[in-house]
């Protein structure tokens, strides 16, 4: 069998912590900022983990991980 190509946008923004999880960006943190509370803007700094049914999806993408 062929290796399996991992797809390119998903090496991009997704990666694999230790225990499995997928990690990824904040979502809505690309532009706006103003409109925004600074609360919001604050509990979205650095990477979150994705939840388990959008974290199923993203591994089909990255088959070695």
């Amino acid at each position: 069998m062929p290796k399996l190509k991992t797809k390119s946008g998903v090496k991009k923004r997704f990666s694999l912590t230790a225990s499995g999880k997928v990690r990824a960006n904040q979502a809505n943190k690309q532009h706006g900022m103003i409109k925004r509370t600074n609360k919001q803007i604050r509990n979205q700094r650095g990477t979150t983990i994705l939840a388990e049914p959008d974290a199923r999806i993203v591994k089909k993408f990255m088959p070695y991980g």
